[in-house]
């Protein structure tokens, strides 16, 4: 059997506003190192044969010298200017890679702000992609999950089993998650609104195709406030 070729999207083109900083959160350091540092170097590591990065306009020399030339990382073969939200840049990075003469069987699209992500992950979500060709990294939610109305009233609670909260890497055939996104993009040209959040919800929405959870990890938390950089210091530290 062909061993099947790998590529990763690393999105780092959000201005972190709830962070607070005058600095986008991935580029924040954390141990000595910028957050966005950390996930490119498990992808470094994994089987990934080659990484787009999709960074702000404004970013992309900075992350070329002050990240990817300055740490070494080798498989950072384009940095791409985003759009203007998540499914844009995503589709900046989908369509970078579909100029390649030889295209990858599957893509795995990550926050670069998730700098706990691991090669037994990664390893995880292989398995079950090439299995079922699409799959998401999550965990169960340890607590109790309420819906709510307009007026905060609580309308339901469903099992905590039922439950997971997703995190990323999101990993999809790349022919597959690649043709959602254009139809999504065409659709929204159209004038249609569509509510999504993550790439599995454009391939549940554009398909109805149902997406695998894969295991991920409680400490493969999102920087996104002020507090997560402060549990991600500790986390790091009890690593060392």
């Amino acid at each position: 059997m062909d061993k099947k070729r790998y590529a990763a999207i690393v999105l780092s083109a959000g201005r972190g506003k709830r962070m607070n900083a005058s600095v986008p959160k991935q580029y924040l350091m954390l141990e000595g190192k910028p957050v966005l540092s950390y996930a490119l170097h498990i992808f470094e590591q994994s089987r990934v044969e080659e990484i787009v990065l999709v960074t702000g306009q404004e970013d992309v020399e900075y992350c070329q010298k002050e990240i990817v030339d300055k740490y070494g990382f080798s498989k950072v073969k384009k940095i791409v200017p985003g759009g203007k939200e998540r499914y844009h840049s995503v589709f900046c990075g989908l369509s970078e890679l579909s100029t390649r003469k030889e295209m990858p069987d599957y893509v795995m699209i990550h926050d670069g702000a998730r700098p706990f992500v691991d090669l037994e992950m990664i390893g995880r979500c292989m398995e079950a992609v090439e299995q079922d060709q699409a799959c998401v990294v999550g965990m169960p939610v340890k607590d109790t999950i309420k819906i709510v109305n307009e007026e905060l009233f609580a309308q339901q609670s469903p099992k905590r089993s039922q439950v997971w909260q997703v995190q990323t890497p999101q990993v999809f055939d790349f022919l597959l998650i690649q043709e959602a996104y254009q139809k999504l993009l065409e659709r929204e040209a159209a004038g249609e609104k569509i509510f999504v959040t993550d790439d599995a919800m454009v391939l549940e929405t554009m398909f109805h195709r149902q997406v695998r959870l894969v295991e991920g990890s409680y400490r493969n938390i999102k920087i996104t406030t002020p507090e997560d950089l402060e549990v991600a210091n500790i986390f790091l530290q009890a690593a060392y």
